[in-house]
């Protein structure tokens, strides 16, 4: 288990305040100053060397992207966007984040907006997220009276604001080119790219997009060290991770750990262990809802961190651990999610307007009985025609749960469509 002291999160559970007294008594803000005086590249530098990936989910190494900025400005100004567009089903990390350690987000945002040249920032929150919003705009306004935000901000001798943006509820717009949309007022819908919003993001601009844990992160690894940083978990998949395991636990959590943890270490030693006990454990959606799923025999020793779960062709995701029992219905949980990826589709690309709804209704006839093999296997193939050809990943992040549910659990489908029969067709029997 992650050592006390080596955890970024100190307050993740809320037991102390989260304004701006409390913050620095943590060592938020420390030195904050000095490492600004390190310059860009040597902010830039620091982070590739502690391999911090990023943990909205895709896990780019994070410093890389950073270096895609300008060095020099042709004149066009630079932005940084904070995604706190928290709509991934199962996942709740960046919420307590702000609600607890808002603090560390902004100073993050300082030192990224520092690093990349950038003079503004933009957190674009969930439109959900009323409560958070508020208490997050209580620190920007705390920040700015401090002299921390603003003009020579923190004694820098650099200008940044940083600015909060409430959305509407769409969970399109946590791609990051739509966010870009959106936060120029227009409807969220990916664009093509390149374009990539290095070149081109924000009103036409450079921009970064990337996710609050990941910028919270930030200003600790500056303070600590990247060989801190990158002694934590494993090679290529250094540092910590916000765990969120929900579902089928004896005491679901919000946790921080080092990647690589085993996943049946996650669940025994920080959730009470599966509802009835290990053995009573049926299928875990890893990394959020657009995760493949696992069954019971890969979940003995799968490591949860990102090369470990491509490895068995899932992904880390955001770290939200969805645990069922062998009580649910895991075809009925699937499509719930098909249901779900349909009504969120923003409907530009063709293959995915309209196969979300192909296979939503698929997955409602394999529920219902009412599905053949032979539709089985077109459902399959429909899958392939959806991921890998839209504009943005939302394609392949609704085609995942059902590859995922053919492969961890083909016998059970396939027993849908051949032995299983409806309640009614059982009532008139």
């Amino acid at each position: 288990m992650l050592n006390d002291a080596d955890r970024i999160y100190q307050n993740l559970y809320g037991q102390q305040g989260w304004n701006l007294e409390a913050a620095r008594a943590r060592g938020d803000y420390a030195g904050i100053t000095d490492i600004l005086a390190r310059g860009r590249d040597p902010l830039i530098e620091e982070l590739k060397t502690s391999g911090m990936r990023g943990r909205g989910g895709a896990g780019f190494p994070t410093g890389m992207k950073w270096s895609f900025m300008p060095k020099q400005s042709d004149g066009r100004p630079s932005f940084l966007v904070v995604n706190a567009d928290e709509s991934e089903p199962g996942t709740c990390k960046d919420r307590d984040i702000i609600r607890h350690e808002p603090h560390k987000l902004i100073e993050g945002s300082l030192i990224a907006g520092f690093a990349m040249g950038a003079n503004t920032g933009y957190i674009y929150i969930r439109g959900e997220y009323h409560n958070e919003a508020e208490r997050l705009q209580a620190a920007i306004d705390e920040a700015y009276g401090a002299g921390l935000l603003g003009e020579n901000a923190a004694g820098s001798g650099w200008d940044f604001n940083l600015y909060l943006h409430r959305g509407a509820g769409a969970y399109i717009c946590g791609e990051e080119s739509a966010m870009l949309e959106s936060l120029e007022g227009k409807k969220g819908m990916p664009r093509m790219k390149p374009p990539f919003p290095a070149a081109m993001g924000l009103y036409g601009c450079p921009t970064t997009v990337n996710n609050v844990e990941t910028i919270a992160g930030v200003p600790t690894i500056m303070r600590r060290g990247a060989t801190w940083f990158s002694s934590l978990g494993k090679p290529k998949n250094s540092g910590t991770k916000i765990f969120c395991i929900s579902g089928h636990v004896n005491k679901p959590c919000n946790v921080e750990e080092e990647l690589g943890i085993p996943l049946r270490d996650l669940i025994d030693k920080h959730c009470g262990g599966v509802r009835g006990g290990w053995d009573n454990l049926q299928a875990v959606i890893p990394g959020g809802a657009s995760s493949p799923i696992l069954n019971k025999e890969m979940c003995d020793t799968q490591l949860m961190d990102f090369d470990s779960l491509a490895a068995v062709k899932s992904m880390l995701g955001s770290g939200a651990v969805i645990v069922m029992d062998k009580s649910a219905d895991v075809v009925k949980a699937i499509w719930r999610l098909s249901k779900f990826f349909k009504h969120e589709s923003c409907g530009q690309c063709t293959p995915c307007r309209e196969g979300t709804g192909w296979m939503m209704r698929m997955m409602d006839r394999i529920v219902q009985g009412h599905a053949t093999l032979a539709d089985i296997a077109l459902l399959e193939q429909v899958t392939t025609q959806v991921a890998g050809h839209t504009i943005c990943a939302f394609g392949e992040a609704s085609s995942w749960p059902i590859q995922g549910l053919m492969r961890a659990f083909a016998p059970m489908v396939r027993a849908r469509a051949i032995d299983y029969t409806p309640a009614l067709q059982q009532a008139a029997e």
